[in-house]
This record gives C-alpha cells, structure tokens and sequence, in this order.
C-alpha cells in the first residue's frame, strides 16, 4: 500500500475552480494509492465568499452550507485519478447535529465516513459541534483503515476499537504544543495497534477567519519500532513548516508478522494481560 500524507497549506482562492484546480494538482502528484488530508482542510473553499461575522459557529455553520459541493469534487479526484482519498474534514449536518466528518472515498466513487468522537474543550465552548456517528473499520481493497480525527488519537481506548493495517489520523492545531501533541498519539498509536499511522496537518496563516487563522504542524507516516520498520519508526515525514506529501510504502507481510506476534515484542496480542491490572493502589514512602 502506497500512502500519501499531507501537509496542507491553508489559504484563500478568489474563486470555487482556483480551490478545486489546486485540489486536482495535489491529487494527481501524490502518487500513492491511499491519500490522506488534514482535519477542516475541507473548510478552504469556504474562505472564498466568507460569512458575514467572523465568529466559530459562523465558520462552521458556512462550511457546512458547502459540505456537498466539496464532496462531490473529491469523489470526481477520486474515481478521474483512481485513487483512496480521506478528505479534509469539515463540518456537516447530520441527525445528532453538526459533526466534524471525514469522509473516505474509494476510486469506484463509493462513499463512508467516520466522525469526531471528542469534539475538543474549544470546539465544545465555540461551536455547536457535537460527537457523530460511532466510530468504524473499513475493508478496502488496500487493506483495513481506521481513521480517528485529531483529538480522538489522544485516547489509545478509541483506536483500539479499530483493529486496522493503516490508521489515518487528519488533524489540525494552532501551536507548536499542539502539534507535537498529536504527533506523539500518532507514534503510540502505531506501537501499541502493530499499524502504520498517517498524520496529516494543516499549516499556515489565515486572517479574517478566527477559525482556521493559525495553523502549525506537518505530515508524518509512522510505524513501530520493530522487526521490519525503520529503529525509530518513522517511515516518512515532511519538515516543519513545509507543505507537501509524505508518503511512504507500507509492508503488509511485516505488520501482519507483528500482528501475529512474531516481532521482537508482541503488544496487540498481550493487551489481555495488560487488562488483568487493578488501579495501582497510593503507597507512602517516607
């Protein structure tokens, strides 16, 4: 499996068809079989015409206005340029309300999602984004993928409900702090799944949008540390303040030789004993 991870500068586009020709750029140059965009790179279109306040729930409540126009040009990328594209995300109407959705599209055209299952403490205070639908595992004719949105690779808990090969991780944060945050989770997660993770960040400044204004971050494609993999499992990664793809090209025999405990530890099939432990009792030592 071939994947690409971007590092997607944010920016404003006088019109709808400047957006999608840089989108189209971006897809056609990634040469990869599986493409990867951040967490809201979804909501660029947006910035052309934006709301009449500049307030969160403004941003969002307009971005999600143009959830299917957005949609629609990356399942047309998708099956032009046969390729598995995880879309930016970006606020959609649902039942539950208004969610933080990626959407994952298979050359065919074929459509599936996966929603934020955390909004995060600013999303919760500024917005009216909620959790959406529970989260899922989908079989591809690449392998199986998770995705998790940002905030939710913090919680080991939620990818572990996703057994997978590779576990796409689209994000989005305004500091370095917070960059290095997710980046972190996107490095623990690939060690205690025996997967490959594909973080994939925006970056760049945006005045006139208090939503998206500050953006620090950068690509990354990770795997464990183990029999197969680089020492320091890291498979690709683009530099700080750079756009671009990483992109990398996952050995499926090796994770599934990890996944079948022959590496030199064997995390996802020791998990039960890991479960066996008790909150660890307070000792004082004097």
């Amino acid at each position: 499996m071939r994947v690409a991870s971007a590092t997607w500068p944010l920016e404003r586009h006088a019109d709808w068809q400047t957006y999608a020709a840089k989108l189209e750029a971006w897809v056609t140059s990634a040469e990869a079989d599986l493409l990867v965009f951040p967490e809201y790179a979804g909501m660029e279109p947006c910035l052309t015409t934006p709301p009449a306040r500049d307030t969160p729930q403004d941003w969002v409540d307009h971005a999600a206005r143009t959830a299917d126009d957005v949609l629609a040009l990356n399942v047309d990328l998708a099956q032009r340029c046969e390729r598995h594209i995880l879309m930016g995300s970006l606020p959609v109407a649902s039942e539950a309300g208004l969610v933080n959705r990626a959407h994952l599209i298979a050359p065919s055209g074929t459509v599936l999602w996966q929603d934020k299952q955390i909004p995060t403490p600013y999303e919760r205070a500024h917005t009216t984004l909620v959790p959406g639908d529970p989260l899922r595992v989908f079989d591809t004719g690449l392998g199986r993928i998770g995705v998790l949105v940002c905030h939710d690779a913090e919680f080991p808990l939620l990818a572990r409900a996703q057994p997978c090969d590779v576990l796409l991780i689209p994000a989005c944060t305004d500091a370095p702090h917070g960059a290095a945050r997710v980046r972190a989770a996107a490095r623990a997660r690939a060690l205690e799944g025996a997967c490959v993770t594909a973080l994939s960040q925006t970056i760049g400044d945006v005045e006139g949008c208090c939503f998206l204004d500050t953006n620090r971050s950068g690509a990354g494609i990770f795997a464990p540390p183990d029999r197969g993999f680089p020492d320091d499992g890291i498979l690709a990664q683009v530099p700080p303040k750079t756009s671009g793809w990483a992109r990398a090209e996952v050995d499926m025999d090796a994770l599934a030789a990890l996944k079948d405990g022959r590496g030199e530890v064997a995390i996802p099939l020791d998990w039960p004993r890991s479960e066996r432990a008790e909150q660890a009792p307070r000792v004082r030592l004097d």
